[in-house]
């Protein structure tokens, strides 16, 4: 049942049309691997090597920071979030992380590390369900950053893995105002901000998960449900922004700027979302075949959000294609976890530091 859609989805893919010609900027953007494979390449004199190397680096430096741009990513003191701000501080854009816990010390570490970059990184304390609270953060990042192009809805919880009916009323309160209450806010905050920005085109980026496609959470049943909603959230405003409320006239003050909603869906991410009250049996499958650290889901996602382009796009880190490969190595090819043993453990990288749960620490 779960095969053979994908299956049928890989083989639309193969038979669609190709795809435009790139040019330009793009076009030399997506070289940059081929350039580099043949700079490093032993046949290649040192000198030449090197003169290519520098090349390149320059040319990447460029493409990545002549236009910064302003991001904001609420739950990004931690997880994949804190990822996401990694990357886009890589490359040189200036971003605004929000997280219940005090962001400070990711605000320091990632400083620390990207400090002779262009990058810029702040942070604020925020509460997505509070109204008030994302409205302080709307306002933060306008004062810090200016712009904000993207803004990734990415603070989650799920309440921990365990039957429904185990659960408080206070559980089920608090994953509901985070994930659907809380989007639904900064949603709201983040388009009436990117409203105002006259001939700016901007984009909001709500995460889905387990659920949204429908079927089934079990141990999961209160997150699922709130996932389930954003798609239908989405698709609502991508009409609503391109063409308008039936009985409404146009906003003037909107007018110039054009703002976009996507949805975003990082996958299966070794964070604490994951691997709380997992079990062995979960870790080695799906988790052990699907599942990727969150530095790799940044450096796949990061790109393709800053590529997006029209509205209501679904942006994924485990698509068919991906899917499928990680289905052959393990299934066909039998090729091993590199993050789960046999066991269903955890395997630690020598050198890095992990916390009771198997989360690496990624500062």
């Amino acid at each position: 049942f779960f095969f053979f859609p994908i299956m049928r989805a890989a083989l639309s893919r193969l038979l669609a049309p190709p795809p435009p010609p790139l040019t330009g900027r793009r076009t030399s953007m997506l070289l940059l691997p081929t350039i580099v494979a043949a700079a490093l390449s032993p046949g290649v004199p040192g000198a030449r090597r090197g003169a290519v190397h520098s090349a390149v680096s320059r040319l990447a430096m460029q493409q990545q920071t002549s236009s910064p741009k302003g991001v904001v990513i609420t739950g990004g003191a931690g997880g994949v979030g804190y990822a996401y701000a990694d990357e886009f501080l890589a490359r040189g854009h200036w971003v605004v992380i929000c997280d219940v816990k005090d962001p400070e010390p990711a605000v320091m570490a990632l400083r620390q590390k990207h400090g002779g970059g262009l990058g810029r990184i702040y942070g604020c304390t925020t509460d997505v369900s509070s109204a008030e609270s994302v409205g302080a953060l709307a306002q933060f990042a306008k004062e810090q950053i200016g712009t904000v192009h993207y803004w990734i809805n990415n603070a989650g919880i799920n309440g921990g893995r365990r039957p429904f009916t185990s659960l408080s009323t206070q559980t089920v309160e608090a994953v509901v105002k985070v994930n659907l209450i809380g989007v639904l806010l900064c949603t709201l905050e983040a388009i009436k901000l990117m409203r105002t920005q006259r001939g700016v085109e901007s984009h909001v980026f709500n995460t889905v998960g387990s659920g949204v496609k429908g079927g089934g959470t079990p141990g999961y049943a209160c997150y699922g449900a709130t996932k389930r909603g954003l798609p239908q959230l989405t698709d609502s405003l991508v009409k609503e922004l391109d063409d308008g409320v039936e009985g409404y006239e146009p906003d003037e003050a909107a007018r110039g700027a054009k703002v976009n909603v996507h949805t975003l869906s990082p996958g299966m991410v070794f964070t604490d979302l994951l691997l709380n009250d997992s079990t062995p049996k979960l870790r080695k499958f799906p988790f052990g075949v699907l599942a990727a650290q969150p530095p790799e889901v940044a450096q796949d996602l990061v790109p393709k959000i800053l590529a997006t382009s029209g509205n209501g796009q679904k942006v994924e880190f485990l698509t068919t294609d991906r899917i499928l490969t990680k289905f052959f190595e393990r299934f066909v090819q039998g090729k091993k976890s590199e993050y789960i043993d046999d066991n269903g453990n955890v395997i630690k990288v020598p050198g890095a530091q992990y916390l009771d749960n198997g989360v690496r620490v990624q500062y």
